[in-house]
């Protein structure tokens, strides 16, 4: 189990470097543009990805095709959302608003999946909204649409959380994949024709690592649950603060102050209890054969 979730760590940096990438780019690209090249390297993955029996075609066709057309179009809302938010906002601050997925599934799971939900959990999620308003606080700054962005990519990241759950242990990897990657790389094609910029060289380079660190993130994914379980491997997906934090200050020179710091730290501690109470409820359902 060690080596999965020391993978889920590798996974989660790459994705840091990768959301880098795109802080480094400074807005000078247009969003869809930069939304399609990503996903268009990110499809570099899937050889890797396929299994001996998986086909070319099952990258598109889902056992469950309802299913498959929400992954795409959360998948392309995120990576939207995600670019946006890591254009305008700090890096700490922008993880600690997408941060919120954990809380939201939460709050999803038992709207939509009817899963009953303890006290322990609902306290975890008014904490990290409680962090969320101490984050942004409302009526003494400014807000942008960074922040409004951040807030839809971690709600898009909860859905998409959900749609795995409403897909079943059948479908397969590729196929939830491929949606995650053909929604944005739709979306972002279609939508960068009017604004199209053709990239400098080193453009090119800060695109080349966003779009195949994520796709290599999704590799390290893929093998860290085969080795570990997902409620052990979730939780190192907080260790992408340590990063914000630490190319904030040397790459972007952002500081945060003391507010904001207690703000995050409310919402990383509500979202690993909800991951850690997630992990208990999923083992005890299994012992007991609930699911």
């Amino acid at each position: 189990m060690l080596k999965g979730v020391l993978l889920g760590f590798a996974c989660y940096a790459a994705y840091s470097i990768s959301d880098a990438f795109v802080k480094l780019l400074e807005g000078t690209l247009p969003s869809y543009e930069l939304v399609f090249f990503g996903a268009l390297l990110m499809l570099t993955a899937i050889p890797f990805l396929k299994k001996p029996d998986d086909r070319w075609r099952d990258v598109v066709i889902a056992r469950k095709p309802t299913v498959w057309l929400l992954r795409a179009f959360c998948g392309a809302t995120g990576n939207l959302t995600s670019v946006i938010a890591f254009t305008h906002l700090s890096m700490a601050e922008a993880f600690a608003l997408i941060f919120l997925m954990p809380i939201f599934v939460t709050v999803l799971s038992v709207m939509l999946l009817r899963e009953e939900v303890h006290w322990r959990r609902w306290t975890a999620v008014v904490v990290g909204f409680i962090g969320v308003l101490v984050v942004l606080r409302p009526g003494f700054r400014t807000l942008s649409e960074g922040h409004v962005a951040a807030i839809i990519c971690g709600l898009t990241g909860a859905v998409s959380v959900i749609s795995l759950r409403m897909a079943g242990p059948d479908e397969k990897r590729i196929t939830l994949y491929g949606a995650g990657v053909i929604g944005p790389l739709v979306m972002g094609g279609i939508l960068m024709l009017p604004y199209f910029v053709w990239p400098s060289a080193w453009q090119w380079l800060m695109i080349a690592g966003y779009g195949l660190l994520a796709g290599l993130a999704a590799i390290l994914m893929m093998y860290s649950t085969r080795l570990a379980p997902v409620s052990a491997v979730a939780p190192t997906q907080y260790s992408q603060m340590l990063w914000a934090i630490g190319f904030g200050a040397w790459l972007f020179h952002s500081k945060l102050d003391w507010i904001t710091g207690v703000g995050i730290a409310l919402i990383l501690g509500s979202g690993l209890v909800t991951f850690i109470r997630w992990g208990q409820v999923t083992s005890w359902r299994r012992k007991t054969r609930i699911v």
